[in-house]
């Protein structure tokens, strides 16, 4: 039975639970696989530290060229983070004809292009089914189990940490900054939660996902992101009077020879089965043109679910490896033709709207309201003017109350320029709230 040495670089929790797993449950996969799979080294910058799972001596690189440099490894795992030294490390390997295997959305997302043409060019095959969604296996159902299908849309909750922040704002009540602080003390929010509540994170995994769907790379830099730091706990309660959740939203569509590809807070309809999905879960909805809706359920993170998708990479390469499969057959791992996907602008995204303005309690203003609408093409599904009263500032002691129009679907343009003109007018005491909303009309 051929061996297939892997070696790791980055030993944090998801490093230590791939170990684990190769280590404890090495006689599990090779009878699964029929491959003997080898933990060979382990490279950390500091081994001066307790670990989940302990290793010995002899499988510590103690140095980067001590791990880069072991010809007899045949696949390198990387699982540090970041961009710049994970790109080093994975061309480097990818120019000494190690295969690869990563976890790196950040990377992928942002220098996929450059990753997989090496790897191409190379003959080197590159796996990262735990790039996305952690322990879901999204990457293999798209690859493989919908092959057959017109991939129309993708949306999907990709964040845990903003999904258990809404969840617990939608049942308790709780307001934004409370919810944060108690998910960072459980350990869900990182100490620097940034990348998590501004969308971003969600964003590199939704633009992988339209990569790999729609066939072309993605200019990062284009992808509308927009995440929940600003989000008031009265708009999920008035949300919940129209029968909507709200969920930070990743959606992928293909239409017109373009790719939508964006990130937001978005109203959900209250029986989709997205807003079901609570706490730290992820789930994604794919709508293939065959299969019609298929969804993805699981946990997007941890050491545990996130290192089984690592090592269902490590085992297919090895795979692969073992019965000799060359580039002719497959190289990459990943569908794509040599194109760039033109994204669509912001401008021309088409989705209905919730949007809360501030108003005088009187006379009068929805009338103004609905004619600017009117102008700008935009029909009005629903209203809600509550007679609960908001404070404004000390200098404005006026009596003011929520105004919630929830509009049919409309173009994005058509939606800002009818909000920057009501703003203008004066008829509004403080910023307008906008935010979209995806149902069947949308």
């Amino acid at each position: 039975m051929k061996k297939v040495n892997v070696g790791i670089v980055g030993y944090g929790t998801v490093g230590n639970g791939v170990a684990k797993i190769l280590e404890e449950k090495k006689q599990l996969l090779k009878k699964k696989s029929g491959v003997n799979i080898n933990l060979c080294k382990v490279y950390t910058r500091n081994w001066n530290k307790e670990f989940l799972y302990p290793l010995p001596e002899e499988k510590k690189a103690y140095s980067y060229e001590e791990f880069i440099n072991d010809e007899n490894m045949d696949i390198v795992v990387e699982l540090t983070g970041g961009i710049d030294f994970p790109l080093k490390l994975i061309k480097e390997a990818i120019e000494k004809g190690k295969h690869i295997v990563t976890a790196n959305k950040a990377l992928l997302a942002e220098k996929g292009k450059e990753v997989f043409s090496l790897a191409e060019e190379k003959g080197i095959r590159v796996g990262y089914e735990a790039a996305v969604a952690g322990g879901i296996p999204i990457i293999r159902a798209l690859r493989e189990g919908l092959v057959a299908n017109k991939i129309e849309k993708i949306y999907g909750i990709l964040n845990g940490t903003t999904n258990y922040i809404l969840t617990k704002m939608y049942k308790e009540g709780l307001d934004f900054d409370t919810v944060l602080k108690e998910a960072q003390e459980l350990g869900y929010a990182e100490a620097d939660p940034t990348l998590d509540i501004n969308g971003t994170d969600a964003a590199h995994k939704i633009a992988i996902l339209a990569s790999l769907s729609y066939g072309g790379f993605i200019d990062f830099s284009q992808v509308y992101i927009e995440g929940i730091e600003h989000i008031d706990s009265l708009d999920i309660d008035l949300g919940r009077e129209l029968g909507y959740t709200l969920k930070l939203l990743a959606i992928a569509k293909g239409h017109n020879g373009e790719v939508e590809v964006r990130v937001h807070p978005t109203f959900l309809p209250d029986e989709n089965p997205l807003s079901k999905v609570d706490g730290v879960f992820n789930a994604v909805m794919v709508e293939g043109d065959a299969v019609g809706e298929t969804m993805f359920y699981g946990k997007g993170a941890g050491s545990m679910p996130t290192a089984s998708s690592v090592v269902s990479d490590i085992v297919d390469i090895a795979k692969s490896i073992a019965l000799g499969v060359g580039r002719e057959i497959e190289i990459t791992s990943m569908n794509w033709e040599h194109k760039d996907l033109v994204l669509t602008k912001v401008k021309d995204f088409y989705t209905r709207y919730y949007v809360r303005f501030t108003v005088p309690d009187i006379t009068g203003v929805l009338a103004k309201i609905s004619t600017v609408f009117a102008k700008y093409n935009i029909s009005i599904a629903a209203v809600i003017q509550k007679e609960k009263v908001l404070s404004l500032t000390k200098k404005k002691q006026e009596k003011v109350v929520p105004l919630v129009i929830l509009t049919h679907t409309a173009s994005e343009n058509s939606i800002q320029n009818a909000i920057k003109e009501i703003e203008q007018q004066k008829i509004t005491e403080e910023k307008t709230i906008l935010i979209r909303v995806e149902d069947e009309e949308s």
